[in-house]
């Protein structure tokens, strides 16, 4: 091999040690996203902080009960899948409370109630700790931590407190979990569409023209009778095969319109970026409630109508448009870093029936106007914020379940 060759191997294999680094950390990124993997590991991760014999999560499934489903230095299953309404024991203590909360012997404790004395003597435990696991965004606990000895005794401040930076870390990573699962149903959704689209498009007219040459050549067979039974099949089989489309694009299609409002907006924050240049960015901050097609369509023209006024009116270097679950309804928001003159003067106008007073837009055109007539229908509201830098943020919330007007 000559000194050329051995330099290009090397480069190639430094290539794929470069690659390979890179699979790592994408392996491991997803695997920090996904939600079980992280509650599994957490249930070791506390065991570990805690100094203890065993440690273990719980999930919530309402927001008054939890499920313990992963377990860490246990010796039977005895806890495993144990039902924890608020207010029961240890962990209903805190799910009530949502602050850390300890007992030096379960089993004699007169601060909890013992609807759970029968598993934990099984397990042989005995000191328990629990923290609660809070949302960053909601505050709201999301899951249970439990750290535990086999013998009598306390745990101290230092450790309380390790218990709960920790749970803190998880809060976060549930919280970057569930945003990563919804952005991923999102990508799914809109790949079904696109797939929709495009069979329908292709496939259904090709099976359209078929059909429009058999029917042709059907009145020019004349007295053939077998060519006119050859040609009846050929309809036959395609009308069974438009059938067939059929049955396909409708089980591609969203079927709740909920559902499909993620995609719709992150189709107009593409055709945004396409039509003017300006980078947009779509973001999914949640699950959303159910919502009725009338809200889905207040909500999808709130969007495109912020879109509209930032191409309009401001000098925008970039978009983000979000859309999340808050205060029992579903909110979306086009924000936008506009800093340039034209953003100023544009916020000059008020925006007539925006339901804020004082409330500034980006433009004073009728369109704005129309939609808070749109939003007020449906006992939903609007808001701007401008930032001292310039930059402004349109905001669109409606409620899930129908509320009567103020009045």
């Amino acid at each position: 091999m000559t000194a050329a060759q051995r330099k290009a191997a090397a480069r190639v294999e430094d290539g794929q040690r470069r690659l390979d680094a890179l699979l790592d950390e994408r392996v491991a990124l997803l695997t920090a996203l996904d939600r079980v993997t992280v509650l599994r590991g957490f249930a070791r991760l506390v065991r570990e902080v805690g100094g203890a014999n065993a440690g273990c999560v719980a999930e919530l499934i309402r927001p008054d009960c939890a499920v313990v489903r992963w377990l860490s230095g246990t010796r039977t299953e005895a806890l495993a899948g144990l039902v924890v309404p608020i207010g029961q024991g240890l962990g209903g203590q805190v799910l009530a409370l949502n602050r850390p909360a300890q007992v030096a012997d379960y089993l004699t404790a007169s601060s909890i109630t013992h609807h759970f004395d029968a598993p934990v003597r099984a397990e042989g435990l005995s000191a328990l700790l629990a923290v609660p696991v809070v949302d960053p965004v909601t505050d709201r606990p999301v899951a249970l931590a439990y750290v535990a000895l086999r013998t009598a005794g306390e745990f101290g401040a230092a450790t309380i407190d390790e218990m709960q930076r920790a749970a803190a870390d998880l809060g976060v990573a549930l919280r970057a979990a569930e945003q990563a699962a919804n952005q991923s149903t999102t990508a799914v959704a809109a790949e079904r569409r696109r797939l929709q689209v495009s069979l329908h498009d292709s496939v259904g007219a090709l099976l359209f023209s078929i059909g429009a040459q058999i029917r042709d050549l059907d009145e020019v067979a004349g007295g053939d009778p077998a060519l006119a039974r050859r040609l009846h099949r050929l309809q036959a089989e395609v009308a069974e095969a438009s059938g067939a489309l059929r049955e396909s694009l409708l089980a591609l299609s969203e079927s709740t319109p909920w559902r499909a409002l993620p995609v719709s907006l992150a189709e107009h924050c593409r055709s945004f970026e396409t039509r003017t240049g300006v980078h947009a960015r779509f973001v999914q901050l949640g699950a959303l409630p159910a919502l009725d097609p009338t809200r889905v369509e207040v909500l999808v023209a709130a969007v495109r109508e912020g879109l509209l006024n930032v191409e309009k009116h401001a000098n925008a270097g970039s978009v983000v448009v979000s859309v999340g679950p808050a205060e029992g309804g579903v909110q979306v928001a086009v924000a936008n870093d506009a800093a340039g003159p034209a953003a100023a003067g544009a916020l000059d106008a008020e925006t007539p029936g925006s339901g804020a007073p004082g409330a500034r837009a980006w433009g004073s055109g009728l369109g704005l106007a129309r939609l808070a007539e749109r939003i007020s229908c449906v006992a939903g509201r609007m808001s701007f914020v401008r930032g001292e830098e310039g930059d402004c943020t349109l905001r669109v919330w409606v409620p899930a379940v129908a509320r009567s007007a103020p009045g």
